[in-house]
């Protein structure tokens, strides 16, 4: 599954992002069921399935992908506080590639202090998206296995963008690590649907690795 951020293992499932939280009467999150398409240099394209679904204590936000003999999938959940903040309380994922199966997960002991990364996914669209930070944004999650990850972040405007599943006016916004400044990514969040991902472009060393585009939405 891709690890966030920036290193090869994550280019098979963007689902991994970032943050800890948000302010307080951000923008509330809405179910929907959409689908991506993925191209990464080097690899096969792929189609990846991502929901974000009401549960009975909160929701749950969940990606997945298969490819012959490459299969993986990720999940997150959480609930939103008195706060407005994005509070995870379990997370899961797994992978099986060529025969080879690795799982993880992280109970809610271990996500008290930051999200996963499926629930900073939403976090973190709906910080950018209520413009909560300006400058000096540097969000925290933990990876798949439990260890805390940085990155900064910078709003870059709106955008129009053509897709294949449409026409949107989407928020641009900037990631990096701040010990790889070659390598960087540029998200495209819809502000309505915190969590889904309009476009995604991974660069490195100036050049663009890998593209994520919507390919289908369905949300009520």
């Amino acid at each position: 599954m891709p690890a966030l951020p920036l290193r090869p293992s994550w280019l098979l499932l963007p689902l991994l992002l970032l943050l800890a939280g948000s302010a307080a009467a951000a923008t509330p999150p809405q179910p929907f069921d959409a689908r991506y398409h993925l191209q990464v240099s080097g690899w096969p394209d792929a189609d990846i399935q991502h929901q974000l679904q009401r549960t009975g204590i909160g929701w749950q936000s969940e990606m997945s992908t298969k490819l012959p003999g490459i299969s993986g999938h990720e999940m997150g959940r959480f609930r939103l506080g008195e706060d407005g903040r994005v509070h995870s309380f379990y997370y899961a994922s797994g992978y099986s590639l060529l025969g080879i199966q690795r799982s993880y997960r992280l109970e809610r002991d271990a996500l008290q202090t930051w999200p996963d990364r499926q629930s900073a996914l939403v976090a973190l669209s709906r910080q950018a998206i209520d413009g909560n930070c300006t400058s000096d944004c540097r969000v925290h999650y933990l990876d798949h296995r439990g260890r805390e990850e940085r990155i900064d972040y910078r709003l870059l405007g709106r955008e129009t963008l053509d897709l294949p599943a449409g026409r949107f006016e989407a928020l641009r916004v900037e990631v990096t690590e701040p010990d790889e400044p070659d390598r960087r990514l540029v998200f495209d969040f819809l502000p309505r649907l915190p969590g889904l991902l309009l476009s995604v472009a991974y660069y490195r060393d100036g050049e663009r690795r890998s593209h994520l585009t919507l390919t289908r939405l369905d949300s009520p």
